[in-house]
């Protein structure tokens, strides 16, 4: 059984929480969550936004669960999007911070793989760089109470376990991003990855990709905007479809 919160179903799925939307449709949602210290968290965490984005958008959002470290991450990540792909859902892709650098990666291998990509990705403050040298990492730290350089490095080192920090699929930010699908970047003015979000837009922009890039003056501006611009992102690349299957 699952519990019923803000007219959405949420069910305890074998890899993560799944909201269900009373009219839900073939779409889902695949969320990665990432939370203030942005290697940390559960998907639990990003249960709040999911259930008001299945509501905006008819979509079944799943909140997969994923390793703690590269390249587990994202094989956990890649083999339950090809699920959905398998019950014949259509998939869009969407995170934040941690959650939204595995999206991208995830875009990254499926291309090079040849393999079907999903219908678009959303990327909210996106971390998208493990080298760390950023600019904006040291500008905006003040700006965030709860974000320590210090702890994100040694996190990120714990995450990389080992792998080269430009390795494409670990920073998807120094990877051909030729043949992507149509990205949406939301990222407050004063966030510390700003520049991981700037970049990214404007090397996917150069190399042809759709990109819809939000900067807001600061976190609070941004966040009633959050569900808003993603269902209507949604809406656009990937419009409401058939009823859902029985679970």
């Amino acid at each position: 059984m699952g519990d019923v919160r803000v007219g959405v179903r949420v069910e305890r799925g074998p890899v993560g929480p799944v909201v269900r939307p009373p009219d839900a449709t073939d779409l889902v949602v695949l969320y990665l969550h990432g939370d203030r210290r942005l290697l940390a968290g559960s998907p639990e965490s990003a249960l709040d936004l999911a259930e008001r984005l299945a509501l905006r958008t008819d979509a079944v959002v799943l909140c997969p669960r994923y390793r703690t470290s590269f390249p587990a991450a994202l094989d956990d990540v890649h083999a339950v999007y090809e699920t959905c792909l398998a019950q014949g859902s259509r998939v869009v892709v969407a995170g934040e911070r941690l959650g939204a650098g595995l999206a991208a990666a995830l875009l990254v291998r499926l291309r090079d793989m040849g393999a079907v990509q999903p219908q678009c990705a959303l990327l909210n403050s996106a971390l998208l760089d493990l080298t760390l040298q950023a600019p904006s990492l040291m500008l905006n730290a003040a700006a965030d109470a709860g974000f320590d350089l210090t702890e994100l490095r040694l996190r990120a080192g714990h995450y990389a376990a080992g792998a080269d920090p430009v390795n494409p699929l670990l920073s998807p930010l120094h990877a051909n991003l030729h043949g992507l699908v149509p990205l949406q970047l939301l990222v407050a003015g004063t966030d510390p990855l700003l520049d991981d979000s700037l970049g990214f837009a404007e090397r996917a922009a150069r190399s042809g990709v759709t990109v819809d890039l939000r900067v807001r003056a600061d976190a609070g501006a941004l966040l009633p905007e959050l569900v808003p611009a993603m269902a209507d992102f949604i809406q656009v690349w990937a419009p409401a479809g058939q009823p859902a299957r029985p679970a």
